[in-house]
């Protein structure tokens, strides 16, 4: 009797992990480790080449504060705050464009579009706009703004142009943004006799808001680096324009765009703008993805 009420009711479940799942366990965490190490060791280069090169440049005020008009290819001085100013001014006119129809076209497809015919075709196009390149988009603008309806090549004709990139990466990270509400607030809403876009603004949206933020951020500072607009709707000027309508404008990929054609490489002086002007590109939009994270931080939802 007993020997009987010592043993087990039945037997347990759980054996053990086998000393295979062990190996093939720690080898993949072996290979996840070092994808992580090769993709993150050409970046470190990449950023450490940048700053090591141009740090000498951006730290001058003179940099900041001044342009290179009446400078010379090979004549130290100037400044890049007119490719600076230009490549800001751009990506606001871009910003005021894009951000409102990226997240309008996201709130439709996600709670009204569903299933239907002109929400089919909506994402069909945003998937074609994803992978469109930046040139295709500047060409575009070309064939539609300046052949078409006669406008000049100018700093506006850049922003349509980054318009069509900006647009499908709101589309996209908003529209995950908004998936992802739960159902459940949707629901009380609705029990409460709150109409559907009272709903969407009053509850889904800033519930949502530090993601779309955050995707709005990094969209901006993806488009700010395109050069192909650049280089087909608006020539480089080394003055100052803050007409978007008319006139040569300067931005920081021209303004590299014109040292490599100067003779950077072969010269010191256009050698240390290119990379200066590399480096200010790199930190303006660090600075958009730090105030990203802030924000979203700041917009993100209490917890109690």
């Amino acid at each position: 009797m007993t020997a009987a009420l010592e043993k087990p009711v039945k037997a347990p479940t759980f054996q053990g992990v086998s000393g295979r799942r062990k190996v093939v366990d720690k080898l993949a965490t072996v290979l996840v480790t070092a994808s992580v190490v090769v993709a993150i060791v050409p970046l470190l280069w990449v950023l450490y080449t940048v700053v090591s090169k141009g740090i000498g440049v951006v730290t001058s005020s003179t940099w900041w504060m001044n342009s290179q008009a009446g400078m010379t290819a090979f004549a130290a001085g100037g400044g890049a705050y007119h490719a600076i100013v230009g490549s800001l001014l751009q990506a606001l006119v871009c910003a005021v464009i894009s951000i409102p129809i990226g997240i309008f076209v996201a709130i439709y497809l996600v709670e009204y579009g569903g299933g239907t015919r002109l929400g089919k075709i909506t994402t069909f196009m945003v998937d074609i706009l994803t992978g469109v390149p930046s040139i295709v988009a500047a060409l575009f603008i070309y064939a539609l703004w300046v052949a078409t309806l006669g406008f000049q090549r100018s700093g506006f004709a850049v922003s349509l142009a980054l318009v069509l990139l900006m647009i499908p990466v709101i589309v996209r990270s908003t529209e995950e943004m908004l998936r992802i509400v739960p159902m459940d607030l949707r629901e009380a809403s609705y029990a409460l006799g709150v109409p559907k876009w009272k709903t969407i603004s009053a509850i889904v949206v800033p519930t949502a808001l530090s993601g779309i933020v955050t995707g709005v951020l990094l969209s901006l500072a993806r488009v700010m680096g395109e050069t192909a607009p650049l280089l087909i709707l608006v020539g480089y000027a080394q003055a100052m324009n803050f007409d978007m309508f008319s006139g040569f404008m300067g931005s920081l990929p021209g303004m590299m765009f014109d040292q490599t054609s100067a003779g950077a490489g072969a010269n010191p002086v256009p050698t240390d703008r290119l990379w200066g002007a590399a480096l200010t590109l790199v930190v303006l939009i660090a600075v958009l993805n730090v105030g990203a994270r802030f924000i979203a931080k700041f917009f993100a939802p209490k917890k109690v």
